[in-house]
């Protein structure tokens, strides 16, 4: 059996409402419909990017000690924690080596391209 589950350690945290800061969490692998299942919510068909807020809500399992981690929550990310999410998600996923001589359209990678810069932190998968 391989891993399906990774541990992740956010670079700022995400602060909830009432001041509390959750920075460690969990992010399994993703399947086909976390894929393709945020391409007919109606927030995508408005602003594609918003795939990467859906996408990242149904494959993080646990951020700290929320109940649920929904796009709410993740909108609500530093921009530096979601580009570390995006990061980590392609990693864990194994997308950077298959999609980079691939011309499959991919949502998450697609709609993040446009929105996120370039730049990459190191990550380490335990």
């Amino acid at each position: 059996m391989f891993p399906t589950e990774f541990e992740f350690v956010l670079p700022k945290g995400y602060l909830d409402g009432e001041g509390n800061l959750h920075r460690h969490g969990l992010m399994r692998l993703a399947t086909a419909a976390d894929e393709v299942m945020p391409l007919r919510d109606p927030r995508v068909k408005a602003n594609p990017a918003y795939a990467t807020v859906i996408i990242l809500s149904r494959v993080i399992t646990q951020l700290g000690v929320l109940e649920d981690v929904t796009p709410v929550v993740i909108e609500g990310l530093f921009a530096c924690d979601l580009n570390y999410l995006y990061q980590f998600y392609r990693q864990i996923n194994e997308l950077e080596t298959e999609l980079s001589s691939s011309t499959v359209d991919e949502p998450m990678i697609e709609s993040f391209n446009s929105a996120i810069p370039t730049e990459t932190a190191q990550l380490e998968v335990g």
